[in-house]
C-alpha cells in the first residue's frame, strides 16, 4: 500500500502553518517542492515562474525586518477586526500566531519566494490587472506538496510590501517581480481539518441570487 497522501486528503488537511521550527530542511526536500510547483500550469504556458530558497542566515535576517515592519502595521488595523465566520479568540489566536511569525522569520529554516519573469521592458498584461496568474498555481502546488511531506507553510506578500527593498535584498533584476513569500520548515503544530464556510453559503448555480 501506498504511503503517500490522498489529493484530497492533503487539501482538506492543509492549515496554515505559521509557527515553524527551526529545524533543517532536508535540501532534497526543498528541491522537491520547487519541482512540485513548476508542475502548475501558466499562461499560454509560457512557464515564467521563478523561485528563490533564501536559506542564508543574514539574508533571512533582512527579510525578516522587512516583514516584521509590515506585519505590524497590518495588526495594528487587523486586530481591532472581526469577521462573522470566526469567534473573536479563534481570530486573535490567528493573529498572534501572524506576529509569532514576524518575530521568529529569521530562525524558519527556508523563506521561498515565488516571482515571475516579466519580460524587458515588463509584460502590463503580466503585472498589471492580469498579476500572478502565473504564478499562483504554483504557490498552491509548493502548499500541496510541503503537506503531503510534512512541512508546514504558509503564503503571506506582508513581507514584499517594500518592493524596492525587496529588490535590493534578493538582488532582482527588473524583469523579475516578487510575489510570494512562503516560509517552510518542520511544523510544531499538528495538521488536522480546516474551518471552512460551508459551501451553501458560498456558492451558487448559474447566476448570483
Amino acid at each position: 500500500m501506498s504511503d503517500e497522501m490522498g489529493i484530497l486528503e492533503t487539501i482538506y488537511t492543509n492549515r496554515a502553518m505559521r509557527r515553524i521550527k527551526p529545524d533543517p530542511v532536508p535540501k532534497e526536500l526543498l528541491l522537491k517542492l520547487i519541482d512540485a510547483a513548476n508542475q502548475a500550469p501558466s499562461g499560454s504556458n509560457v512557464q515564467n515562474g521563478r523561485w528563490i530558497v533564501v536559506t542564508d542566515p543574514d539574508q533571512k535576517a533582512r527579510l525578516a525586518e522587512l516583514n516584521k515592519k509590515a506585519v505590524d502595521r497590518y495588526l495594528e488595523r487587523a486586530r481591532a477586526t472581526s469577521v462573522e465566520h470566526q469567534d473573536d479568540a479563534k481570530r486573535q489566536r490567528m493573529f498572534d500566531a501572524v506576529e509569532w511569525q514576524a518575530e521568529h522569520l529569521h530562525e524558519i529554516p527556508a523563506l521561498v519566494i515565488a516571482c515571475l519573469e516579466v519580460g524587458d521592458p515588463p509584460d502590463r498584461f503580466i503585472v498589471g490587472a492580469n498579476a500572478g496568474g502565473s504564478i499562483w498555481p504554483g504557490v498552491q502546488n509548493l502548499l500541496l506538496a510541503a503537506r503531503a511531506l510534512g512541512l508546514g507553510a504558509a503564503p503571506t506578500t506582508l513581507g514584499l510590501t517594500d518592493r524596492d527593498a525587496v529588490k535590493e535584498v534578493l538582488n532582482l533584476p527588473d524583469t523579475i517581480e516578487a510575489f510570494c513569500l512562503i516560509p517552510v520548515g518542520y511544523p510544531m503544530g499538528k495538521f488536522g481539518p480546516v474551518s471552512r464556510r460551508p459551501v451553501e453559503e458560498i456558492m451558487r448555480w448559474d447566476r448570483w441570487s
